[in-house]
């Protein structure tokens, strides 16, 4: 059967979702040797890179299927998935859901103790893990406790011996059926567990990807998503339902790598996260061969519009032109703002070279959505102009938290799921993303801080400086910001930033500004997905400052004229601040 046709009769099967993509596939006749997944590192037999056929993805697949049956692993059953590989991830995503149990999907960057403690949280029946991450979880003291909390822990080199034949029939889901629990990276340390449905993480698949012509920079993809994310699920399966090539590598962050795979493996589109083109950023796009891309597609935190022009001047893309239809320079970037709640982006924009529509815009609203902005305090929603507090009615929408109603029903108002995104809408219906809810800071009479939106000015207005973060600190005296920034290679990081940086900010935030710093990675708390989390740098620079005044009263005691030394603010981080930082994505 013709490509169109497959994806024909994928639109029309009522039956198809998220969780049996692969089988659905085969029974309205792929072919076998049809494209299935190409992994960075080894399948079973296979070496890294081989590009797995349909028929040996079914093969890999049910192997696992049939060795975690033989364990007693059967429908309704939560297993625990902390691995390293996207290979083991997808390759046990799908073994499970043939089964009809369902995978939690954890992010491999989780330090060893808050994964014991989301595990535990998730009253899992089994754990599959591999030798490191076993490792990292021996070492926390809530991991000592899952021998007797947790029914086994299976290691996935064990998994691949299974019989395919021996495999069960593939369960058969509804669109309500869990097939998922995939975590936010939250704010704080303890991540989100967001339960997907074999409905509600496919309608964007149906509705933008089978029901739609097929997009253009599609038929051969690289993903740097992080695979154990909502966003990789739909990956996977919008690549296997369009009947695409994908190459899926494991180190997202790795930009030298990401860079690597485009030249060796020459892919149309590449789909990431945020924090993959920041990575980009540092490389110069010019002196490598990545002229085959004429995709980049952005999902989760809407991406800078410095990184998105670095972008767009790579690669070649096919434009309408007086002479017909032509491949020029530059590419296209596809941007939106979703989440692992969303379940699909909400909003969507296509940047070209010649776009200049930015300002954090992330675009209109996909048709299958739709969005309010409210006042916080009220629920009413805001007029146009003004910023809001984002309201989202889908049925993309995840049906809440894994074992965890306060949360689920805490987040929705008036039948809207409260993303916790502050955005504003302009008269032609473009949204525009200032900040998250929790990292805006109310300055007062009418006055607000947003720190995304201070942190796309700064860098729109400093071309030398390759990332910055804003750090908004509550003090004694009011509110004070921190300007962190990392500079390009070739910036004088001597150079007297403040200047640049206050003229960049609103009048309202330049008045809370206390210092620029440049600063290292190394300075960065990073969550798993490679996120800034702007609530433990408020943290650490409470800590800090403590630290100092401690110094500085010590200094007094040993010499009475260092007084002038006890000038430093103390900082202080408020209980309920630290409440309120339990936001997703």
């Amino acid at each position: 059967m013709t490509v169109s046709g497959i994806r024909a009769a994928l639109a029309a099967d009522p039956g198809l979702g998220a969780g049996n993509v692969l089988h659905k596939l085969i029974e309205h006749g792929a072919a076998l040797d049809s494209p299935g997944m190409t992994f960075d590192t080894a399948v079973d037999e296979h070496p890294a890179g081989h590009p797995l056929t349909l028929g040996e993805l079914r093969d890999a697949v049910a192997a696992r299927a049939a060795w975690l049956s033989e364990q007693g692993i059967g429908p309704r059953d939560p297993v625990a998935v902390y691995v390293t590989t996207a290979a083991d991830t997808f390759l046990h995503f799908m073994a499970l859901n043939w089964l009809g149990a369902i995978p939690a999907l954890m992010n491999p960057n989780l330090p060893g103790d808050v994964a014991a403690e989301y595990i535990r949280r998730l009253r899992a029946v089994g754990l599959l893990t591999d030798a490191d991450h076993r490792r990292l979880l021996a070492r926390s003291e809530r991991g000592l406790e899952l021998g007797f909390r947790i029914d086994a822990v299976y290691d996935v080199t064990a998994t691949p011996v299974g019989d395919p034949a021996a495999a069960p029939v593939p369960y058969r889901h509804a669109d309500e059926d869990p097939i998922a629990i995939t975590h936010s990276s939250g704010t704080t340390r303890m991540p989100a567990a967001v339960t997907q449905t074999h409905g509600n993480l496919f309608v964007g698949t149906r509705l933008l990807r089978l029901k739609k012509p097929r997009a253009r920079g599609t038929d051969r993809i690289l993903s740097v998503l992080p695979a154990p994310h909502a966003a990789g699920i739909m990956a996977i399966n919008h690549a296997l339902c369009n009947r695409s090539e994908l190459l899926y590598i494991s180190r997202p962050d790795d930009g030298p790598a990401v860079v690597d795979a485009i030249e060796s493996w020459r892919p149309t589109g590449v789909f990431g996260f945020a924090v993959t083109w920041a990575e980009l950023a540092r490389i110069d796009l010019s002196e490598r061969a990545v002229d085959s891309v004429s995709l980049w597609y952005n999902t989760g935190d809407c991406a800078h519009e410095p990184h998105i022009r670095h972008l767009v001047t790579a690669g070649s893309y096919e434009r309408v032109t007086r002479e017909g239809v032509q491949r020029v320079p530059g590419s296209m970037f596809v941007d939106g703002l979703g989440s692992s709640e969303m379940g699909h982006s909400a909003f969507h924009i296509t940047h070209t070279p010649d776009t200049e529509r930015y300002g954090r815009c992330v675009g209109q609203v996909h048709d299958f959505v739709e969005i309010k902005l409210l006042d916080p305090a009220t629920g009413d929603e805001v007029p146009v102009g003004e910023v809001g507090l984002c309201g989202m009615k889908s049925a993309s929408l995840s049906p809440g938290y894994w074992n965890d109603s306060l949360n689920t029903y805490r987040n929705h108002r008036n039948g809207y799921y409260l993303t916790g995104d502050l955005l504003y809408r302009d008269e032609e219906g473009y949204y525009y993303h200032v900040d998250r809810m929790v990292d805006a800071v109310d300055l007062g009479q009418g006055r607000w801080l947003y720190t995304a939106m201070s942190e796309e000015r700064i860098l729109k207005a400093s071309p030398d400086v390759l990332d910055c973060t804003v750090v908004a600190v509550p003090t004694d005296a009011g509110v004070v910001t921190d300007v962190l920034l990392t500079l390009h290679p070739w910036a004088d990081p001597h150079r007297d930033w403040e200047p640049a940086v206050r003229g960049a900010l609103s009048d309202a935030a330049a008045a809370t500004l206390r210092s620029v710093l440049v600063i290292g990675d190394d300075k960065l708390v990073i969550g798993p997905t490679g996120k800034v989390r702007k609530f433990l740098m408020r943290q650490r620079h409470a800590a800090d400052a403590v630290a100092a005044n401690t110094t500085a009263a010590d200094a007094t005691a040993a010499d009475p004229t260092a007084a002038a030394a006890t000038a430093a603010d103390a900082v202080t981080v408020p209980a309920s601040t630290a409440a309120a930082e339990s936001g997703a994505r």
